[in-house]
């Protein structure tokens, strides 16, 4: 037996309708169309679907088991239909993130939650990417976003430019390094560095200052938290370097004191990792503005 959707619409509309005329007109379709389609369908079933000599026309009980069918069938092909047509038209789909800059989670957060008030349809997800590799992740489509300051030539890996930010020297007020205007890759031999759990390569105090100066800390102590870090920080348990933008609130605090790294300053760009074929997506270039705004607005404040 071949049952086709509009088999199934064509029992519902008769069904409700309670005629075939009523529902030829409801289905846009003649009434001599409309009962040749029943005629086969019967014929294929072996079983009549309605009860002829009634009024209004009513429904068999192999036509009632018909009808169940059609009222669990047909909304789920509508909303599938509506799934389809969001996706094609780049309003839904599935935006998992993969995160390879520790300190972005607090300012990924607030650019979401403004996110989701406008593509609410969008599967929104956050992986760690400290915890895996991202971009090769995001190469067999099991992330479909990296942040990361690392751009790579990949095949079909487009990296936008999100922010340029500045990584900071922070410490106690009271640290003697406190009464310098910058600070030297040499100033932190002797000093307890305090920094994320994350490898060496993925810090920006070493990869862009300790690393090429062969400059090693007395001691490394970790953190997973940012206010952890500070807390420590303003203890006078050790020194920190951090996104401009994270410490944006400690430069008004009598606690702290922030420095650049080296005389004219480093600076560093974040990026947004994506699949070349998602830049024409609605959703994905909507993250990448709300992103930047949130960054430029964190640095400003």
């Amino acid at each position: 037996m071949h049952i086709e959707f509009r088999h199934l619409r064509t029992i519902k509309a008769i069904h409700e309708a309670g005629g075939l005329g009523r529902a030829a007109d409801v289905l846009n379709i003649t009434q001599s169309a409309l009962s040749h389609q029943i005629k086969g369908l019967e014929d294929q079933a072996g079983v009549e679907l309605f009860l002829r000599r009634s009024k209004p026309l009513k429904l068999s009980a192999a036509g009632m088991r018909l009808l169940r069918a059609a009222e669990r069938i047909l909304p789920e092909v509508a909303a599938l239909e509506e799934e389809f047509s969001g996706l094609r038209e780049g309003k839904a789909g599935r935006l998992h993130i993969a995160i390879e800059c520790h300190a972005c989670f607090e300012w990924l957060f607030p650019v979401l939650e403004t996110f989701r008030k406008t593509w609410g349809d969008v599967d929104v997800d956050i992986r760690p990417g400290l915890a895996f590799d991202a971009l090769p992740a995001l190469m067999k489509e099991e992330v479909d976003l990296v942040v990361s300051s690392d751009p790579e030539d990949l095949p079909g890996i487009s990296f936008e430019p999100l922010f340029d930010y500045a990584p900071v020297f922070v410490a106690s007020s009271q640290h003697p390094l406190a009464q310098k205007d910058w600070i030297a890759a040499e100033d932190f031999r002797g000093q307890t560095l305090i920094t994320y759990p994350v490898e060496r390569s993925r810090l920006d105090i070493f990869s862009q200052l300790l690393t090429p100066a062969k400059v090693e800390p007395a001691q490394i102590r970790q953190a997973e938290l940012t206010a952890v870090i500070l807390l420590l920080v303003a203890s006078n348990r050790g020194v920190a370097v951090l996104p401009d933008w994270v410490v944006r609130e400690v430069k008004y605090s009598s606690d702290y004191v922030t420095r650049p790294l080296t005389e004219k300053g480093l600076s560093r760009r974040l990026y947004a990792a994506v699949r070349t074929e998602d830049l024409d997506k609605p959703y994905m270039s909507g993250l990448i503005a709300l992103a930047g705004q949130e960054a430029r607005r964190l640095q400003a404040a």
